[in-house]
Order: C-alpha cells, then structure tokens, then sequence
C-alpha cells in the first residue's frame, strides 16, 4: 500500500529542502531529510562518507534508509539526495514529485545563496562540473519516469512552487 509521504527527487542543489521547508509550512506535514537520516546514522557527513568509504558505500546507507522509511514514516515530506530515486521500494514509500530545473538553473540557484561555497563544497559530486553535467544528463530521464507529478521549478518563488505541489497532491 502507498504511503502518504510526498518524496521530493531532483539533482543535487534544485532546492529539495528548502522546498520541503516551504511545503510544511503550508500543510500539516512534517518533513525529514535522507542525507541528513544518513549523517545522523553515520556520526559524519556526507562528504566524509563519500572520501573515506566511497559511492558504493553511501548507496548502501540509502537503501537502508528507503527501507527504514517505507516501515516507519507516513504523512511527511521526504528530501532526498540526488540519487536516491534510483531505491526499489521507492513506490512504496510515497508520492514522488520531481523538481525539474536546467543545470545551468541549479548552478545559478545555488549561486544565488548567500553561503554559495558551503553549498558548493558539502556536494562532492559537484566538485567536477563536466563530470556533474554528465550525471545531470544521465538521470534527467530516469527522475521523470519514475516520479509520478514533474513540477518545472527553474526561476520560480518558492511559494507558487508550494502551491503547485499541493495543488497536484
């Protein structure tokens, strides 16, 4: 049975958090983070996680997480890293909204920020941008077969970006 959880996916830096943030606002929802679940369990952050123990090892601690979510969490708002769509059970754990940008728009969304450089340096994926243009590329089609609403949030207000989602939810 489908949970009544909202799962947020995209690429890394189009704003799943703070989208999040801006959902709960406006809903009776609460919201979790997975990267965050994952630093919590591990004691240590993403990036650390990524240096010491590589990819593979981190993709590990995402599908435990998926499972820990499809058992125990409903009616909440989930961010996710950006490979997170790729988990089996994804279905299960709730409704999937995509947040769609260019990479050009989340470079420049990010940029925006005034801790532009934290932004940057938490996202190790990101430290090579041909590389991250390449990633980008290859998930842009696998985020919107599996989501089940495609919310285009490139140069939008967060608050009709809320709208939108809970219009469609």
């Amino acid at each position: 049975m489908k949970k009544n959880n909202i799962i947020l996916i995209g690429f890394m830096g189009v704003g799943k958090g703070t989208i999040a943030r801006g959902l709960v606002k406006n809903s009776s929802m609460f919201a979790i983070d997975t990267d965050d679940l994952i630093e919590s369990m591990e004691n240590r952050t993403i990036k650390k996680i990524f240096a010491t123990e590589g990819e593979p090892y981190f993709r590990d601690l995402e599908k435990k997480t998926a499972v820990w979510l499809e058992n125990n969490v409903s009616n909440t708002i989930i961010s996710t890293g950006g490979g997170f769509y790729k988990q089996e059970n994804i279905n299960n754990i709730g409704k999937i909204v995509y947040l769609k940008s260019s990479f050009q728009g989340i470079l420049d969304r990010i940029n925006a920020c005034p801790n532009a450089d934290k932004k940057l340096k938490k996202r190790p994926l990101l430290q090579n941008l041909d590389e991250a243009i390449k990633l980008y590329d290859s998930r842009v089609s696998d985020y919107e077969k599996v989501s089940n609403i495609i919310i285009d949030v490139e140069k939008k207000p967060l608050e009709d970006i809320v709208e939108e989602i809970l219009g469609q939810i």
